[in-house]
């Protein structure tokens, strides 16, 4: 009787392990339903997205993209942590990584091969695929600081992000734009905000969307005064580079803030390479919009995730496979961005 129970617990464990093994080939590591199995042999194994320093927005808008490709698509998704747009725009371009996201002002400069951190190198295997969000250029002091304003920088020493990331191009150029010698620091943000608090810096900025998580855990530590660029300043930039623009940071971003911050912004693009399948690119843009939610649960800024921005990049080209998808919901592009590859 032992061994009569003896097979049939056997029996019974065999059966569970072969659903199991059936349930499993049905799931996550297999293509998107709409996909046909020939399609999906063209798919890589695994995909990696280019972010910046932990901490950061695009660490979090990262995170939340990962999650959304993993569960639309079902390839493993990875966030990399990186210099930022710069160091993005090489890494997809030299086919490092699949996937990343930069800043409109270090895409152009990367395209065109501009700026000494380009080496001359045009980097044209890099295609477009979604709007992200519009990314604010934030400075804070503590107020005990008596530093309220970027003019008061002159003599000063202030965190501007990694290298390779938008803060860590533009603001010490600006600062050199408008004739205040600051001694700038680049690092990873939390690093600078660790600096910050310990005395090593006498203030801090970044560019990102908004709110940014670096600037909340300042505000937790010490009051902050946080200030943008405006007035003469911000037409002198925005005359300088016109990819930026006036923004404004509204009071509710932040909760020790009692009025809006006027500042400048540059938009943020989603891009991957242009080798990746057509259908494949597809998923991955139409995922991003069907998960709207999930993309601001990981961070606010998504909330500026959405197909009509897709308009305000008007030269960096996008990628066949969302150019389907935008085309399919009705939205004019503008002309420069169809790739040489396009075949509508």
């Amino acid at each position: 009787m032992l061994i009569k129970r003896k097979r049939v617990f056997l029996i019974i464990g065999a059966l569970i392990m072969a659903l199991a093994l059936i349930v499993a080939g049905c799931g996550g590591t297999q293509p998107a339903p709409q996909a046909g199995e020939e399609e999906a042999k063209e798919w890589p194994k695994s995909l990696t997205i280019g972010s910046a320093s932990i901490g950061g927005t695009y660490y979090l808008y990262a995170g939340g993209w990962s999650q959304v490709i993993e569960k639309v698509t079902g390839i493993p998704t990875g966030v990399e942590v990186t210099g930022g747009p710069n160091h993005n725009m090489q890494l997809v371009h030299n086919g490092e990584l699949e996937l990343g996201m930069v800043t409109m002002g270090p895409a152009w400069e990367g395209w065109h091969g501009e700026g000494d951190w380009t080496g001359g190198v045009k980097m044209t295997n890099v295609r477009a695929i979604f709007p992200m969000y519009n990314t604010y250029s934030q400075w804070w002091a503590f107020k005990n600081a008596g530093i309220e304003s970027i003019y008061d920088l002159e003599g000063k020493r202030v965190g501007v992000g990694p290298a390779g990331g938008t803060a860590g191009t533009y603001h010490p150029r600006i600062l050199e734009l408008l004739g205040i010698n600051a001694t700038v620091r680049h690092a990873g943000i939390s690093d600078l905000v660790a600096q910050h608090q310990d005395g090593q810096l006498d203030a801090n900025s970044f560019a990102a969307g908004i709110p940014v998580a670096a600037v909340m855990e300042a505000a937790a530590q010490k009051e902050l005064v946080l200030f943008g660029i405006d007035g003469e300043a911000r037409d002198k930039v925005c005359q300088e580079w016109p990819f930026w623009s006036p923004a404004v940071i509204p009071a509710d971003t932040y909760d020790f803030l009692t009025e809006d911050v006027e500042t400048i912004g540059i938009w943020n693009m989603a891009i991957c390479s242009k080798d990746l399948p057509d259908d494949l690119v597809y998923e991955i843009v139409k995922a991003v919009f069907e998960n709207h939610d999930t993309m601001v649960t990981a961070h606010q800024a998504a909330a500026e995730t959405v197909p009509e921005n897709v308009v305000l990049n008007t030269w960096l080209p996008l990628h066949p496979g969302a150019i389907k998808y935008y085309e399919e919901l009705g939205i004019e592009l503008p002309p420069d961005v169809y790739p040489p590859e396009y075949q509508g």
